[in-house]
């Protein structure tokens, strides 16, 4: 049975969490959401007064969870962890409100996927700071008010067009996590590797960046697996041939494409034209819910500029037939492409 919350450490692996930066001045990247934050919590506690509402949207993997546990350490308070699918009724809301003190951070991720109705309860919560809960059904039920403690709230998505209206303007601040440069994982890399205790150059760290697709959670993942081969078939040191030798183990290629991103371009080109092909056709095509294509693979693809998505459907883009070695037929999806010369 799932728990309401769980406000002990954040939802990811060990080894994720011994990576975090506990503090803005060691968090790396996204400087203008950094600096927003930094300037809402110094005002807020030069007021002696609770932080407002946040909200936090952007691609999986960029730091949100870290952000939200960063400043709920900057402000001294105790933070209380769930996920939108796990507030089934509005009982377990209440839960998870009522034992709040006042400033402290209740972190909601994929606060995208809350039911309708929990939204419903948690408008008058985040605005009055109060909750109306329906006790019993029929003749028998009433409305109970709770009054709550002034906390401030925290939303994580990556889906922010999914989230209603009316949930967003109760939102004080809304951030939004972009993409990392290759220079700023490479700086993420190098500071993971001295808390693991693993030797690594500026090169070697730049390799796993450059693989990384713009995510610090990809790259942290990717220097587990080096460091491991480094273990194993090095001695113990990451540099950029050890670094390049492990990542090609993983079918991981200079560009960060992985095995169905590179099946993802081919069955595009080779089975549909170049496109423009519907997203359940490719995800037949590959063997891959499309889900996971729309989710973990194409936002990758379109940013890099592989692929783009038309009223029509998926598209082939000339940098997706260059990648394959291939010439980019003439005219808009037209004629099958030559290998060349």
């Amino acid at each position: 049975m799932n728990k309401p919350f769980d406000d002990s450490e954040p939802p990811d692996t060990p080894f994720d969490v011994s990576l975090r930066p506990p503090a803005f001045s060691e968090f790396t990247g996204q400087d203008k959401v950094r600096e927003r934050l930094e300037l809402l919590v110094a005002a807020a506690k030069g007021r002696g007064d609770v932080l407002e509402h946040v909200l936090l949207s952007g691609p999986p993997g960029l730091g949100k969870t870290t952000l939200a546990y960063i400043i709920a350490q900057s402000m001294s308070v105790n933070i209380k962890s769930t996920s939108g699918p796990v507030i089934e009724k509005a009982g377990d809301l209440a839960g998870l409100l009522t034992t709040l003190e006042r400033g402290d951070v209740l972190f909601i991720d994929e606060i995208h996927r809350l039911q309708a109705t929990i939204e419903e309860y948690l408008y008058p919560a985040m605005e009055d700071y109060k909750l109306d809960i329906i006790i019993d059904q029929g003749p028998n039920a009433r409305s109970v008010r709770l009054n709550l403690p002034k906390f401030t709230l925290i939303g994580a998505t990556t889906r922010s067009g999914m989230i209603s209206a009316p949930l967003r303007s109760r939102f004080g601040m809304d951030c939004r996590l972009d993409y990392y440069t290759a220079e700023h994982l490479a700086s993420i890399v190098t500071r993971a590797a001295g808390l693991i205790d693993v030797e690594i150059d500026g090169a070697g760290a730049l390799e796993i960046a450059q693989r990384a697709r713009g995510t610090p959670r990809i790259a942290n993942n990717l220097l587990r697996w080096v460091r491991d081969y480094a273990q194993v078939r090095a001695d113990g040191r990451i540099n950029r041939e050890v670094a390049d030798a492990a990542l090609a183990m993983r079918d991981i290629d200079a560009d960060g494409f992985d095995e169905m991103d590179k099946r993802v371009i081919e069955a595009l080109i080779h089975k549909f034209a170049g496109g423009p092909v519907g997203l359940s056709s490719l995800s037949v095509a590959v063997g891959e819910e499309s889900g996971t294509l729309e989710e973990v693979h194409e936002p990758y693809l379109i940013m890099q500029g592989y692929l783009k998505r038309t009223p029509q459907g998926r598209v082939a883009m000339p940098k997706a037939y260059n990648k394959l070695g291939l010439k980019v037929p003439p005219g808009k999806g037209g004629g099958q492409p030559e290998l060349f010369g």
